[in-house]
């Protein structure tokens, strides 16, 4: 049973605004949602959901993200959660459409005061182009503080084949949420090491971050509001609007 049901309709209707904004990833976040720290959480086999995201960003081209990422914990031996993101971006008045399929599985659980840790895969491809353009080997690791908070870390080998070189990737966040799980506040530090040629800006190696608050009127759903900083490099301010809708496995 969801909490507030009299939402449910409004949820809906929310749902289908954002969810046909973003329709169709190429500079989308690696970690398959609109937070780019990922955690070491995996639910439950049968449990599915939908990401969807749009993002602005105030610089002179205007950059903009749309992301779409169904994804659904599947029992394969372990439980793997399978995810596949779909966007559409325009960087530089250049506009890339990709998708980007993942696979998590959840290695350690994680405990208040122990640390859990999973294992990600991820790659991209260039639908304009027919091309795998990256992949991405992702190692999260949470540890949860009490019931209410939690800590994230990232540690990630990234791999650009368009361009044949190699980055690793890092990350630290928190989660901060009231006792009813109705407010969140979600803060993360994230990033990429690896050489800058001549014609690149550095600041596509300079730390990233961005700061949100969750909404979740009910268990099924939530929408966050998000300013970030530098979210793909090009040192710009980026504004950022997210739903989820989840669905819960069938009951035994």
């Amino acid at each position: 049973m969801c909490r507030r049901a009299g939402h449910w309709h409004a949820v809906i209707v929310v749902l289908a605004v954002f969810g046909g904004a973003a329709i169709v990833a190429n500079k989308a976040h690696a970690a398959g949602a609109a937070y780019q720290v990922d955690t070491a959480e995996v639910s439950e086999p049968g449990a599915c959901k939908v990401e969807s995201w749009v993002s602005f960003a105030n610089n002179s081209s205007r950059d903009f993200i749309a992301a779409l990422s169904p994804s659904c914990v599947v029992s394969f031996f372990h439980p793997l959660e399978l995810s596949a993101q779909l966007s559409r971006a325009r960087s530089d008045d250049e506009w890339g459409t990709g998708v980007m399929p993942k696979v998590k599985a959840n290695i350690i659980k994680s405990g208040i005061g122990t640390w859990g840790v999973a294992i990600a895969a991820a790659a991209s491809y260039d639908l304009i182009t027919k091309e795998n353009t990256a992949y991405s080997i992702t190692i999260p690791a949470t540890l949860r503080l009490s019931n209410n908070a939690r800590i994230n870390l990232n540690a990630a080998y990234q791999r650009d084949r368009v361009n044949a070189r190699d980055f690793f990737a890092y990350g630290a966040g928190f989660d901060l949420r009231t006792s009813d799980n109705v407010w969140t506040l979600t803060g993360e530090v994230f990033g990429q090491i690896g050489a800058v040629v001549e014609d690149e800006r550095r600041s596509l190696v300079q730390p990233r971050w961005q700061v949100g608050l969750r909404y979740r009127p009910v268990d099924e759903f939530n929408i966050d509001l998000i300013y970030g900083r530098n979210l793909t490099g090009e040192n710009a301010n980026w504004l950022t609007i997210a739903t989820i809708i989840r669905f819960k496995p069938a009951e035994k």
